[in-house]
């Protein structure tokens, strides 16, 4: 154990192990690490941060999210891997919550089963199917759970798997996944499944008549409903000093980009500025249930 601590300490000095000592920091030298959003991170790594909430005028929640992030980081090369899901469930008290909760579970647990000795065995080996296929394999399986366990209900999903630079999507129904960056541009990643969203591509609605549209909740495509389930799924980068961020109509509904964004960027950091987020919607009636996932790359 000695030679332990002699190389630990450096050398031969034995009087160097023997006296070490440590020693507070000072109340000034908190506040600076607290407080720094400069901060360099020696590792390329995910944070991530969430935040929900009922809303105030639904006695129940009908979303369900899930957040996990790695970092491995030694010898070998640090790849970041992140998967962020959020799903916003349809078909009242009895079978919302069933749908949107078996979404998120099963693919989760789809894709973490893929990826588990990616991850967790050595040598490390990727999945033999693309990031694409294993992301739609994962959501087609969750339609065909919520159709055996919540009959008659559906579910939103939206999902981001990140894995290095790349961030590969999974979307069905008007939950929404954005890029917001630095220079203050907030840009929707996702189309929505929709009816206004489809009847303004059509050229039958403009942006301000969508707004008010009064049918806006209705959906044209979701986990649970029909027989084939179209998927969208893409691989984009992940946004360059930006924050990727997930959330469910609750949010979106309600609060202006301009009014995320200031959430966001006058935040100490991601955990208060989702429930910044969740706060504004709240303040704005809170129509409806809230989810949001933030996620930022950093080193």
């Amino acid at each position: 154990m000695f030679d332990f601590f002699r190389k630990l300490f450096g050398g031969n000095d034995n009087k160097r192990a023997e006296t070490a000592t440590t020693a507070p920091l000072s109340d000034q030298q908190i506040q600076s690490i607290v407080h720094n959003q400069n901060m360099q991170f020696e590792i390329q790594q995910l944070v991530a941060a969430t935040g929900q909430s009922v809303g105030k005028q639904r006695d129940h929640n009908e979303d369900s999210l899930v957040a996990i992030t790695s970092t491995m980081a030694g010898k070998a090369n640090n790849v970041p891997f992140g998967l962020y899901i959020v799903a916003d469930g349809m078909g009242g008290h009895q079978y919302g919550e069933v749908a949107s909760n078996a979404a998120i579970r099963v693919v989760a647990g789809y894709i973490m089963r893929k990826f588990h000795s990616y991850l967790f065995t050595i040598p490390t080996q990727q999945p033999e199917e693309s990031l694409q296929e294993i992301m739609e394999s994962s959501i087609k399986e969750a339609h065909r759970v919520v159709q055996k366990d919540a009959p008659g209900s559906g579910t939103t999903v939206t999902a981001a798997l990140v894995v290095g630079e790349q961030v590969t999507i999974g979307h069905v129904g008007d939950s929404r996944a954005y890029a917001i960056y630095p220079a203050g541009r907030v840009e929707q990643i996702t189309r929505d499944h929709s009816l206004v969203k489809r009847l303004e591509e059509l050229g039958h609605l403009n942006k301000e008549e969508a707004a008010s549209f009064p049918h806006r909740n209705v959906l044209i495509r979701a986990l649970g409903q029909g027989d084939v389930l179209d998927v969208d799924v893409f691989t984009i980068p992940f946004p360059a000093n930006g924050t990727l961020m997930l959330c469910s109509d609750g949010l979106w509904g309600v609060v202006a980009e301009q009014d995320i964004l200031h959430s966001l960027t006058e935040a100490p950091n991601l955990q208060r500025a989702c429930q910044n987020m969740v706060t504004a919607a709240n303040m704005a009636g809170g129509p409806d249930n809230i989810s949001v996932i933030l996620v930022q790359m950093v080193g």
